[in-house]
Order: C-alpha cells, then sequence, then structure tokens
C-alpha cells in the first residue's frame, strides 16, 4: 500500500489521522511533540546514543545494520501492544525529527501491514515552522495583553487573580516550572528545559520585555500592570 507524504503540520490536516505516532527516542518527545501525538519510538534514547556513535566513530554502514536490528525488534513489540487492538481501517500519521529513516521504517512496515501510513514530510521540523509561522507570521484572531515588570513586581499574582475571575490566562513561568523569581515563591515541579510552546491565552507574562525578543509579537499585545487591576 503506497505511503501518503503530507506537507503540512496544520491541525486541519492532521486531524483526518487517527493517530499521530511520534517514532523519535523518548527524550526528544519529552522535549517536544505535535499535540496529541503518542511516542513508539523505534530507537530509544541509549539504543539511539549507541547508533549515533557507531556511525560517527565507526562506520556509516555498521550504525545502519545495528540500527536497522533495534528498529525491527521495537517496531514488533510497538505492534504486539500499543498497536494490536488497531482495526483494518486504522490511519495512522507517522513522523520522526526530519522526515527521515527512523519514521521511513515505521511507515513502511505499517503500510505493509495494511493500514492507510501517511508520513509528515520534515518530521518534527515542518510542525515547529508551522508553530513560528503561526506566531510571528500571521495575524492572530485575538488581542493579547502582554503583562510585564521586574522580578518580584507581582506579575504571577495578578495571573492568579485574573483567572479567579474568568480571564483567560498563559503563564509562561509556571508552565516551565520556572524558579527564577527573585522570592522563590512560583513553582513546585521539576523545571522544564523545552522548546517555546504557542501562546494560548489573551493574558501572558514574561520578565523584562517580549518573549524571545520577538518585536513583532509585542507590537500586537497590549501591556498591563498590577496598578490596571483592581
Amino acid at each position: 500500500m503506497d505511503i501518503e507524504v503530507i506537507s503540512t503540520a496544520a491541525a486541519a490536516d492532521v486531524a483526518r489521522f487517527d493517530a499521530i505516532i511520534d517514532v523519535r527516542s523518548p527524550a526528544e518527545f519529552a522535549e517536544d511533540h505535535v499535540p496529541g501525538a503518542i511516542n513508539l519510538p523505534v530507537l530509544d534514547n541509549e539504543e539511539r546514543a549507541e547508533v549515533g556513535t557507531i556511525y560517527v566513530q565507526q562506520s556509516a554502514f555498521l550504525a545502519r545494520r545495528i540500527g536497522a536490528a533495534k528498529v525491527a525488534r521495537n517496531v514488533a513489540r510497538h505492534l504486539e501492544t500499543a498497536l494490536k487492538d488497531q482495526a483494518a481501517n486504522f490511519k495512522p500519521l507517522v513522523y520522526c525529527w526530519r522526515g527521515g529513516q527512523r519514521s521511513n521504517a515505521m511507515a513502511t512496515i505499517l503500510s505493509q501491514v495494511g493500514w492507510r501510513t501517511a508520513l509528515l514530510g520534515g518530521g518534527y521540523k515542518t510542525y515547529r515552522r508551522r508553530v513560528q509561522a503561526r506566531l510571528y507570521d500571521e495575524v492572530w484572531p485575538l488581542r493579547m495583553v502582554l503583562l510585564d515588570g521586574g522580578t518580584g513586581s507581582g506579575k504571577t499574582e495578578i495571573l492568579r487573580k485574573l483567572a479567579t475571575r474568568g480571564v483567560q490566562t498563559l503563564d509562561l513561568e509556571g508552565l516551565a516550572n520556572h524558579r527564577g523569581s527573585l522570592f522563590g515563591g512560583g513553582g513546585g515541579g521539576v523545571q522544564q528545559d523545552r522548546r517555546p510552546q504557542p501562546a494560548a491565552g489573551p493574558v501572558g507574562t514574561h520578565e523584562g520585555g517580549p518573549a524571545g525578543g520577538d518585536r513583532g509579537a509585542a507590537g500586537r499585545a497590549g501591556s498591563l500592570s498590577g496598578a490596571d487591576l483592581p
């Protein structure tokens, strides 16, 4: 069965699939992934490191041969566990880092099973480009308000109060479990080392200016200080 290749990660395009399968390693998946994706790695963290080391220090051929054996075993395990109850009309979308060997290996086997399998051309990087375009190049259909201020000025507390009043808020420090406050009062979980995520609400907080130095995003946002909140 032919493998379809899609070139966009827009929500409407990926919504037609029954599952979005991220075949990257668990560490890559934990860092970031397409929303709603499940992680069925063809190489786990240790295996990926081992194959990469062999590729650099010994030979590309040996790395591919050893990697292929590991991939085959891992895909077989997924077929016997996570995918064992899928019906004949199952339609998965598969991706890896850039649409290379890992996703192609998984997609080839799933297609041979008889499932109508598709690949995300360009892999995760295609999704990242979609996020960046959505954030920085397109007009947002909502009004953003940037809550700005120095460390210790009470930005997080303002967001909490706004949330109790039914205002949709986005606490970037809270999402990252960031404990950068001067007073150390926020957070409690493990601080995440994650790439920036798409904004999801009309009020956000950032330390000292526009997130990531993006003047375009700041230009589309209003500003708010503690004095504006009764």
